[in-house]
């Protein structure tokens, strides 16, 4: 948990950095936030095995970066991110989660008219005070409203990337506990939902040991409120802003108990008809023919007496899986090992943290049989985008390593930029020369339906384009997808024989479950992919598979659950 609260602080002195036209320590900021954002040790541990020189030890941490980090782990502040936010008091966070809102623009705002926050920044754009300022104009104000309108949306909710590392280390805590003889999380974060709003859990415990596994739970680290505690529930609010609750809950009635609370609302609403219809009764208790339980220890057993499969977290949503579990027509899901490598991932040529060699190291241990390294191409200036000459130099690299691996490949691709106009920042000559392209959409997200529609699909007739990478554009909680015709792309894809991206940045999680659904309904092959910018972000696949998972999405539709040869006859 220690790690997320740092890495958030270090991103904001980054952005404040960054406004006062500060050159070269606002990356070495960011990079440190996002090893510490990945890493899979707490920090804390960190520096209490080895000290400052152990926090030295960690990648893009030098001595300034890990003496910030001591101070905090000491104090629970950095005095240098104080000053920073003393000297220009706006909420930096707030303000830059509006999209095309960076923090010079925000420095702009404040000195020119006073914007500190949110509100400040809506009052401003509805009473026209910004498109006058130099450098805004009537356009920006209206993305501006549009972006905290955006905002406003998804507002209350979490990003299942920032939930899920601490819903894991507090499972691990209590699954240690020897009171605890099972827990599970519910709700949705057993979903996988792309964003929570709350964490539950559910325990079963040993004879007597209620009180002991409350106390441990509203004692635990990063909890800012106890919003009640008895002798079988508890409730907490924790520092990052969300709720997390835990239920004890007696072994007949845990099947039944964790089929209710991890949801959804309304695939709950569905399977109590279905009860009703055969003349039972069910809820969180159990499955009852009037007074009489019959079943309820495992959710299995719910569901068979139903007349069900057994439906899968991540399907649990009321939009066809009710049906299919009735007929034993639900799919076969791609499971969380079948995927053999990772095609999107980015090194040191492009500014990424680590170099090819470490980005394998990892792949190898994570048990893939290959890599692709897709760093970014010329037009990105800001991410050192390679051109040409460097795609060459890069090749012979990527060549000498793999004359040293065994049964391990790694792959070059690009991830080129799609232009306004449709076309590739990069000569086709040397497209021809890499394993696979990827393409993607990386400026001028605003433009029409039909204009963005036609780019893409541009973009897709290129021979030599395999992959389109977050193909709808959005962020999460940051900006809405492009406008586009995704039917059109969609027969494109088919026709072209262009892969689809499913990207597992928790950021974009870009195709959403509707979307990965329509593209298997219309036969077009996917690929899973991290968009991972440091080694330690290859474990983000988790969250695209669950992502496939939720748009059913079976192994046969995604191109690198198969052995290199085979993945190889799907590009172009």
């Amino acid at each position: 948990m220690r790690n997320q609260e740092i890495a958030r602080i270090f991103y904001e002195i980054a952005d404040f950095l960054e406004m006062e036209g500060v050159q070269f320590k606002p990356y070495a900021y960011e990079k440190a936030a996002i090893t510490l954002e990945t890493l899979k040790k707490d920090v804390a541990e960190i520096y209490k095995e080895g000290g400052k020189k152990a926090l030295e030890g960690i990648p893009g941490v030098g001595k300034s970066i890990a003496e910030k980090i001591e101070e905090y782990l000491k104090t629970g502040k950095i005095k240098y991110y104080q000053d920073l936010k003393r000297k220009t008091p706006i909420k930096m966070e707030e303000l830059t989660a509006v999209e095309g809102l960076g923090p010079k623009r925000a420095k702009v705002l404040y000195q020119k008219l006073g914007i500190r926050n949110l509100k400040d920044l809506e009052r401003a754009a509805r009473t026209h005070k910004i498109a006058s300022l130099f450098g805004f104009d009537v356009k920006t104000e209206k993305n501006i409203l549009e972006g905290i309108a955006f905002l406003k949306r998804s507002k209350g909710r979490f990003l299942l990337g920032e939930i899920l590392p601490v819903v894991k280390e507090v499972y691990e805590k209590l699954k240690n506990l020897k009171e605890v003889k099972r827990v599970d999380p519910a709700g949705s974060v057993r979903r996988m939902k792309e964003t929570i709003g709350d964490v539950d859990f559910l325990v079963i415990t040993q004879p007597g040991g209620e009180e002991k596994i409350m106390d441990f739970f509203t004692s635990l680290p990063g909890i800012i409120k106890i919003w009640g505690k008895g002798t079988t529930k508890a409730s907490v609010r924790m520092k990052e802003g969300f709720d997390m609750d835990i239920r004890v809950v007696p072994a007949r009635s845990y099947g039944s108990a964790l089929q209710y609370f991890t949801g959804s609302k309304e695939h709950n609403i569905a399977t109590r008809k279905i009860a009703m219809d055969k003349g039972l009764k069910l809820s969180e208790y159990g499955l009852f023919r009037g007074p009489k339980m019959i079943v309820g220890k495992t959710e299995e057993e719910v569901y068979k007496t139903l007349g069900m499969q057994w439906v899968p977290p991540e399907l649990r949503e009321n939009q066809g899986e009710i049906e299919a579990a009735l007929e034993g027509k639900l799919p076969k899901l791609i499971d969380y090992r079948d995927i053999k490598g990772d095609l999107h991932c980015h090194s040191k040529w492009d500014g990424g943290t680590n170099s090819i060699e470490e980005v394998v190291k990892t792949a190898q241990e994570m048990g893939y049989e290959y890599l692709g390294i897709s760093d970014h191409t010329k037009f990105l200036r800001i991410e050192h985008g390679l051109d040409e000459k460097k795609l060459s130099e890069q090749r012979k690299e990527i060549e000498k390593l793999n004359s040293k691996l065994k049964n391990f490949k790694i792959l070059q691709g690009a991830e080129t930029n799609i232009m306004a106009d449709g076309s590739i920042d990069i000569k086709d000559e040397a497209l021809k020369k890499l394993d696979y392209v990827i393409a993607g959409i990386h400026s001028n997200f605003k433009m029409e339906k039909e204009k963005m529609t036609e780019r893409i699909i541009k973009a897709m007739k290129n021979p030599n384009v395999d992959i389109i990478s977050h193909p709808t554009g959005r962020i999460l909680k940051r900006r809405d997808e492009y406008q586009i015709d995704f039917d059109k792309i969609l027969r494109a894809a088919k026709e072209t024989k262009t892969i689809l991206e499913i990207n597992s940045f928790p950021e974009r999680l870009d195709l959403n479950d509707q979307n990965i659904r329509r593209a298997k309904e219309a036969g077009v092959k996917m690929i899973i992919n991290t968009d991972a910018h440091h080694k330690d972000q290859l474990r983000y696949i988790e969250f695209g598979i669950a992502q496939a998972r939720r748009g059913w999405v079976e192994k046969e539709d995604i191109i690198n659950t198969k052995p290199l040869e085979k993945l190889l006859k799907f590009f172009k």
